[in-house]
């Protein structure tokens, strides 16, 4: 099925299109980078609100293009209507609402196929990743990095959360860590606030079901240089946590899927094939 010009596939799988801006030669290179900030949604209307503000506020120092795109999964709970109210407002937010449909990674990636932004990010509705952040993403991308994630783990980074929350979270991303190519390798595969360049990624096929969206960038994506940037995880400021058992068993799909694949890269060598990046 097609949309405004761009391929969409199946949702069990998806991919980001390509966008290659008309003229480029005749621009100065800074003048074509634009940001795509999604912001996915699922019963939010008690944070979402107070964190577009936020995020608006912050984006407005800086030098490039923006856009804010809500991607809500028909919460029903007034979410897309406080989106759709403050898009009025503001031509640089839209709301995107998916009927039929759930899933953090699908959500966004949904989001990154109606723009054609040339750096794509995505940070939770929660109010958990802080906006003042976002200057500092962006300045990584914009100097040169692939790839750049708010994380948890780096060094400065911090977690409030209790001991059966941090042990779950150290658990999942132990699990991942021997996906992630040998370089670059980080602290934090399974944040959900980062942002990448759009050429890192398009045309990669990506798992819409789920919410660890960036661990399949990691191990399927063109990243050549990744740049963490610590912050401070914060509690939920409103509404309640997406965490279930679903979730959990998404994830464990995931990795199943990522390791299987892995696997049989390893494998194909032997048969005369040329070597995986693995």
């Amino acid at each position: 099925m097609d949309v405004n010009g761009l391929k969409l596939n199946p949702s069990s799988a998806m991919t980001v299109p390509s966008y290659s801006p008309a003229q480029t030669r005749a621009k100065p290179v800074g003048s074509l980078e634009k940001l795509a900030l999604v912001l996915p949604t699922l019963h939010e209307a008690a944070n979402l609100r107070a964190l577009l503000n936020d995020v608006r506020r912050t984006l407005q120092r800086n030098s490039i293009p923006w856009e804010l795109i809500v991607v809500d999964d028909n919460s029903r709970d007034g979410t897309a209507e406080i989106a759709a109210a403050i898009a009025r407002e503001d031509q640089r937010v839209r709301l995107l609402v998916r009927r039929g449909q759930c899933g953090l990674a699908g959500a966004i990636l949904h989001g990154w196929q109606h723009t054609d932004a040339t750096i794509l990010g995505a940070m939770d509705a929660d109010g958990q990743h802080p906006a003042e952040v976002l200057p500092q993403l962006i300045a990584s991308i914009v100097n040169g990095q692939d790839l750049a994630i708010g994380s948890r783990y780096a060094q400065g980074g911090c977690r409030d959360w209790n001991f059966i929350r941090r042990l779950l979270s150290l658990a999942a991303t132990a699990a991942a860590r021997p996906l992630q190519p040998s370089w670059p390798r980080v602290t934090d595969p399974l944040s959900g606030f980062f942002m990448v360049r759009r050429r890192c990624v398009d045309h990669v096929l990506f798992q819409a079901a789920g919410f660890k969206l960036l661990l399949e960038i990691l191990v399927r994506g063109r990243i050549q240089s990744v740049e963490e940037i610590p912050f401070a995880f914060g509690r939920r400021q409103g509404g309640r946590s997406k965490m279930s058992g679903k979730v959990a068993w998404d994830y464990a799909g995931l990795l199943a899927r990522l390791y299987r694949e892995r696997f049989a890269m390893a494998r194909l060598p032997q048969a005369g094939c040329p070597r995986s990046r693995f």
